[in-house]
Formats: C-alpha cells, structure tokens, sequence
C-alpha cells in the first residue's frame, strides 16, 4: 500500500501548514487565555475551503475527499487543537450527517453555508446521563400533527453556541420497537427555536478556544420535515458518522503529537543546560526519537482507515484502531513535550503546555478508548 501523497493532497498540507503557523499562531494564545472563540480565523478558513474539502462541488464544496481533511486538521492541529475541533466538528459532525442523509431540500437549505464556512452546526448526541453509553438515550420527540415536539438534554456538545451556528441534529427517541428497544430518530433542531436553550459555555481544561454547551429542549417544536434521514435509523447513522469522525480525530491527535516534536525539537536547540544544549544529551534525544516514532506510526494507522473508507471497505476496525492508537500517542507526546520543557512546559507561554490541557479529551471525545477497545474485539469476533 502506497501512502506517499498525491501532488493535490502535499499542495493542500502544505497551504495549511503555512497558514496555521502564519495566521493561527500569532493569535491562538490570547483567544485561549480569554477562552473567546476564533471568529476570524474560521472566517479565513472559510475563503480557503477547508470546510468545504469533503464534499462535491453541486454542494458549494471543494469536490475533494475525506482524506483531505484529514491532513488540514493534522496540520491546524499541530498549532492548535482548538481550531482543529472546531473544523472537525463542523464537517464531520455538523454538515456530514445533512450530506449522507438529507434529503434534496435540507441539502438545498443548510449545506451552501456550512460548506463555505459562513455557519456552523452541531450534533446532538451525548446527553449528561448517558456518556458513551448512547443507546441509553432520554430525549425524546413526539410526533403531533406536522410537528415534532422535542423534550430533553444534551451535553458537551462543540460548534452548538456560536453567533455563526445556524443548527444541531439531534437524537430523540421516537418510538419504541416490536422487541421493545428504543426507536432512535435524527431532527435537525435550527438555532433559536423556541424551546430550545443554549447553556452558557462549559469551563473546560482544554480546547479554551473551542465552542462547547449544554443543550435542553423544553416542547421545542420543529416541522415533522425537519426529521434527518428514515424515521428509526438514527442509530445506525450516528454509528456511520462516527465511524469516519475517529478517522478525522486520529488525525487530530496525530497533528498535536507531531506538534510536540517541533516544539520539543525547537526548545532542545536553544535550552542550555551545564554549557550545552540540551538536545546534546542522549537523554532528551532519545525522548525525541521516541515521540518522532509514535507520530509516524499513529499517522500510518488513520491513513490506512482513511484508504480503506475511500476504497469503499469496511473501515470501522481500523478507525477504531487509528483513533485509539493516535490519541494515546497525544498525551504521551504531550507528556513528554512538558518534561523537556522543563518548568517552563508548566507556562501557559509556551504552546506544549496548551497542548498537554488539550490531549486528554481526545481519549475520551467521539468514544473513549474503552469504547474503541471494546469495537476492535467484537470485530475480531469476541
């Protein structure tokens, strides 16, 4: 198998890579300080494409493929991982589930601006009881006459409260089945529906960039057409979306692990210690190799879930190697990054110490590493 990139795909990495370091870098540091939300860097990636990059162009798109955002959120990543979840989210969570399951007209209507980047949406999974336990879900929404009455919560839910964010889908329990389970549905839920609150922004370790709430839906009312994909199946789409999100999360965590190789890299040649740099010591160089190591390998597993998801094979096992295997290389990387350092990799001055406070979730957002574990032994059949 080949993973060396096509001329598009290097040309696409390297555009990112310039303008997280150019335009990203400079201001990441204070919206993160003041946990105030990026607007004019997600304008920006907007005009470049980057939330467009997966889908066709008849959709306002770039016509490229999943891969492709892949690699920007790798490198946005490797800078921030606030404007890499808020990409992520926004393609993966919010305008993907519209785009394999929408039907002409909600394509029509909510697709051109989430695919430019002139809105946000969000998906209304996990809610405050439940975790990763999603089956378990309480929201329910009763059909009466033309209209879908929502009641319920949701929690931790990214891209849900900005002033740009135009809706959430979200899953309700709308009937119950001939064995007796739930019947899960998906409804698209606009933004200043009445009964639907937006929760003030969480208070979060990391990802103090990034846009994050609580939901409640109190008789929120929505057209009985508002209702996303076949009535029932909302299970089995958010399994799918989910599927292709680790991918995309893989590449994420993989973008923060090399991040700490260049900053870990950059610190070890300009640190001195007993009249040497520190890089000089076998001690920090074999850290380094180390992390170098397990960067490359967690890039390797999500492009090979990524080939297998384009190649139209079944991909669930590998995303939930590739995503497993790349957000505990995260946190090992942002470990060890925050040693080399030093006391200085406890300052929030310097971009390791941003990256430690954000790698944790990754172990735990868009399933835990439990629940990744618990996908790779039932697929080997156990």
């Amino acid at each position: 198998m080949d993973f060396r990139l096509t001329e598009e795909h290097e040309a696409l990495r390297d555009s990112v890579r310039e303008f997280a370091r150019e335009v990203v870098a400079p201001v990441i540091a204070e919206h993160y300080e003041k946990h105030t939300f990026p607007y004019e860097v997600v304008r920006q990636m907007g005009k470049m494409g980057l939330f467009g990059l997966p889908f066709p162009e008849e959709h306002g798109g770039m016509g490229g493929d999943y891969f492709a955002l892949c690699l920007a959120l790798e490198e946005l990543a490797r800078v921030d991982s606030s404007v890499a979840i808020t990409l992520e989210a926004a393609v993966s969570l919010g305008a993907m589930p519209i785009y394999r399951f929408g039907t002409p007209e909600q394509k029509e209507r909510w697709l051109p601006r989430l695919v430019s980047g002139e809105a946000l949406a969000g998906f209304g999974l996990t809610e405050p009881g439940t975790g990763s336990d999603a089956g378990g879900t309480q929201t329910r929404a009763v059909l009466d006459g033309d209209e879908w009455v929502i009641n319920g919560s949701k929690a931790f839910i990214t891209n849900s409260g900005t002033d740009i964010t135009v809706l959430v889908t979200v899953t309700a329990v709308t009937g119950t089945r001939p064995d007796g389970s739930k019947e899960l549905s998906t409804i698209i839920v606009p933004s200043g529906t009445p009964g639907f609150t937006v929760a003030p922004g969480y208070s979060k370790v990391g990802w103090n960039a990034s846009d994050t709430h609580e939901l409640t839906f109190d008789d929120c009312r929505v057209p009985a057409e508002n209702l996303l994909g076949e009535r029932g199946r909302g299970f089995a789409q958010f399994l799918r979306i989910l599927d292709e999100g680790r991918i995309a999360i893989a590449a994420l965590a993989v973008g923060l692990a090399q991040g700490c190789v260049d900053e870990s890299l950059k610190y070890a040649k300009e640190r001195h210690a007993f009249g040497q740099p520190i890089g000089n010591y076998q001690a920090i160089q074999f850290k380094i190799a180390d992390m170098e190591m397990k960067a490359h390998t967690a890039r390797l597993a999500y492009y090979d879930a990524a080939a297998r998801m384009l190649a139209g094979e079944d991909f669930k096992r590998s995303a939930a190697i590739a995503k497993l295997h790349a957000s505990t290389v995260a946190v090992d990387n942002a470990r060890e990054a925050t040693q080399i350092h030093g006391g200085y990799g406890f300052m929030n001055e310097y971009p390791v110490a941003r990256f430690w406070r954000d790698s944790k979730i990754l172990e735990i957002g868009e399933g835990t590493s439990e629940v990744q574990r618990m996908i790779i032994a039932r697929d080997l059949g156990l």
